[in-house]
This record gives C-alpha cells, sequence and structure tokens, in this order.
C-alpha cells in the first residue's frame, strides 16, 4: 500500500472550503466538478465539486461534495482513502475491511481511471480503496 488519506466531504461548499484550505496550508488545488467530469449529471448539480485535491509536499487533502442522491450528516462526511498497488490489493482489502461492515461501491473499474471501491467497516468507518491505474487528466 502506498498512502492513507483523509477524504473530506461537503454539502455543496467544497470548493470554499478546499480553498480556504490552501490558503492555510499551501500547495496545489485541482477541482474537478461533476459538470466538467462528463458523467450525466443534473443541472443543478453542475457545479458541485466531484474531485479535490490539495497537495503541498507529502501533505495531501482530498474532498468532494456529497454525491447526487447520497445523504449529508455531520459525522459521515470523512473517509479515509488507501492508495494501493493492484487491483488485487483493492479486492483483498475491501474484503477484510467489509466483513461485518456496509458496502457502498463493489470494487470496479472507473471513467477516471482507477480501480475503486467504498465501504462503511462494521465500526461505522469509511473507507475508499483505489488503485489508480493513470494519472487523473
Amino acid at each position: 500500500m502506498k498512502e492513507a488519506t483523509p477524504y473530506l466531504i461537503f454539502d455543496g461548499k467544497c470548493r470554499e472550503a478546499m480553498t480556504f484550505y490552501q490558503s492555510c496550508l499551501g500547495g496545489e488545488l485541482s477541482v474537478m466538478t461533476f459538470g466538467e467530469s462528463g458523467q450525466k449529471t443534473a443541472p443543478e448539480e453542475k457545479d458541485r465539486v466531484m474531485h479535490a485535491r490539495l497537495a503541498n509536499g507529502p501533505m495531501v487533502l482530498m474532498a468532494s461534495d456529497n454525491m447526487p442522491g447520497m445523504d449529508y450528516r455531520q459525522g459521515n462526511n470523512v473517509w479515509t482513502t488507501l492508495e494501493c498497488d493492484s487491483d488485487e490489493q483493492v479486492d483483498r482489502l475491501y474484503a477484510a475491511l467489509n466483513a461485518g461492515g456496509k458496502d457502498s461501491m463493489a470494487p470496479s473499474d472507473t471513467f477516471w481511471g482507477a480501480y475503486f471501491a467504498m465501504l462503511t467497516d462494521r465500526f461505522g468507518f469509511h473507507w475508499m480503496v483505489n488503485h489508480t491505474k493513470q494519472s487523473p487528466g
């Protein structure tokens, strides 16, 4: 495994928050909206942030606005992302962490060039398990 990274979920304020964190922490901020993703998106969702990444040296913070249709509650808005070395490692970690937990998204290839899964473990903590196959464009 390469790294574990906090992933913050906002309810429409992701760009504002990540811009604020950039002003505090420095670094380079990249932001992709739902409208820019190329995925079918309702007009009222197009400006919401699908993925943001703030990097300053080894410090990385990732975030998004909550996905369309997903409930937003304070307390379910922090996930930990595990960056894996292979698809097989994603499958192994997903199965291990998901034992007694709740599936959110089974491991699958994504349009952004990764093999990715989401789950909530039996203790209520949220995980994203990812293997980046190509650099996001």
